[in-house]
């Protein structure tokens, strides 16, 4: 990993050279994706991130564990990051979703997903944030193309014949374009004049992990409250993490609960089939909201990740969906400067849009739809979506179909996630 401990640009022939090819602002997952995706392919970047890194990478548990979709783990293998985390991941080998009601347990099953109705295995891999950084950050410091900047934030940029930012420390970078990687709240698309569009859904999620007397299974759980949804998604060991969905006040009064009564709260949304539950993780909440980039890319400039489209865990899509935004953008930029083009200019970044911005906002509104339709007790709805759910699981084409959709392998989908060189 090139180092920056000098903040001047090198001169080639009198000209001052660009300090990267790609100014990445954000550190978390999907920047250094990209970093290490663009690597391949001869590109370089600067990571700026706002964090310590070590600090991310060897904490405990924070609430935040990812479910990994077999083209994720594809793309994290074509990257060399997935050898370093594949024995700390859980594989999910069952998906079941039903109805539920806080004191009764699920409804009965309307959605089974097995892994073995397909041939690439697992339909994904549970792993925690901290496990999954810090394998991005060791491969970062392995390849000499990327450099890290962390503890650095970004207060300003600009784009013109080229793109350059100055970090809050004074120091200017400059590259031939910024990628935002920076999230929801992305500072790179409101410095460019970026607006967003989305709603609030009134809902937070609770986040925990837990111990259980009973083992998993590697089954992962979806239980359709009236208040919304409940993951239960398996962690290695008998530990699973929990993505629990509640109105806005509902959650406030939760979250300020003692541990004790916090899980007496919890119990009987999950019901006994694990047996008796204990936390074992920090306990986090989260706002839940839609929010999507009116743009993705325009000269020098581009949004990757939740900057470009922040959604309702509901399917637990978001990392998935910046993955496959790395995959894309890598690929167009990669070929474009093999074909010699300037890697900054709109129209080579126009490609990546109109790739990705389709599909990822028509699945946005579709999860949105979804989390309308089951957060609610209406019992004429919680009929009909039993009754239409139920097909699918009992129709094999229709029900294989979903399993390859949640595992990412049906659309166009870039090389990388496919397992294959850029």
């Amino acid at each position: 990993m090139r180092r920056m401990d000098n903040p001047k640009a090198w001169v080639i022939s009198g000209v001052m050279a660009p300090d990267a090819d790609i100014l990445i602002v954000g550190g978390g997952l999907n920047g250094p994706a990209l970093a290490l995706a663009l690597a391949q392919g001869g590109v370089s970047s600067v990571v700026i991130e706002a964090r310590p890194a070590p600090a991310r990478a060897e904490r405990g548990f924070d609430g935040r564990a990812y479910s990994l979709a077999v083209a994720s783990k594809r793309l994290l293998s074509a990257i060399g990051v997935w050898p370093a985390v594949a024995a700390l991941s859980q594989p999910i080998l069952a998906v079941k979703a039903s109805d539920g009601r806080a004191g009764e347990g699920a409804s009965p099953l309307f959605l089974h997903f097995d892994a073995a109705e397909i041939e690439e295995g697992p339909m994904g891999h549970m792993l925690e944030d901290r496990h999954l950084y810090a394998a991005f950050r060791h491969a970062m410091e392995a390849e000499p193309r990327v450099t890290l900047l962390s503890g650095e934030t970004v207060v300003a940029q600009s784009v013109g014949a080229e793109a350059s930012v100055t970090l809050a420390s004074g120091r200017v970078l400059t590259g031939r374009l910024i990628a935002g990687c920076d999230g929801r709240t992305s500072g790179t698309a409101a410095r460019a004049g970026i607006g967003r569009s989305g709603w609030a859904y009134g809902q937070t999620a609770l986040v925990t992990a837990v111990e259980h007397a009973r083992p998993h299974g590697g089954t992962a759980h979806q239980f359709f409250m009236p208040e919304g949804p409940l993951a239960i998604l398996p962690l290695p060991g008998n530990r699973s993490s929990i993505v629990w969905s509640e109105t806005d006040a509902n959650a406030a009064l939760i979250q300020a609960l003692p541990d004790a009564v916090y899980l007496d709260a919890l119990r009987p949304r999950v019901g006994d089939f694990l047996g008796d539950l204990r936390l074992v993780g920090e306990r986090f909440t989260y706002p839940l909201s839609l929010s999507l980039a009116d743009r993705w890319a325009m000269a020098r400039l581009v949004l990757v990740g939740d900057a470009a489209h922040g959604v309702h865990p509901i399917a637990g899509q978001g990392l998935n969906l910046g993955l496959r935004d790395v995959g894309a953008l890598a690929e167009v930029l990669v070929l474009a400067a093999r074909r010699g083009e300037d890697i900054g200019a709109e129209d080579v970044l126009m490609r990546y849009q109109h790739w990705r911005r389709f599909d990822t906002t028509t699945l946005a509104l579709g999860m949105d739809l979804v989390n309308r339709l089951f957060s609610n007790d209406n019992p004429l709805l919680r009929g009909l979506r039993d009754l239409g759910m139920g097909m699918v699981t009992r129709t094999p084409a229709l029900r294989r179909g979903f399993i390859r959709t949640a595992a990412g392998l049906k659309g166009d989908l870039p090389r990388l996630l496919q397992g294959l060189p850029v």
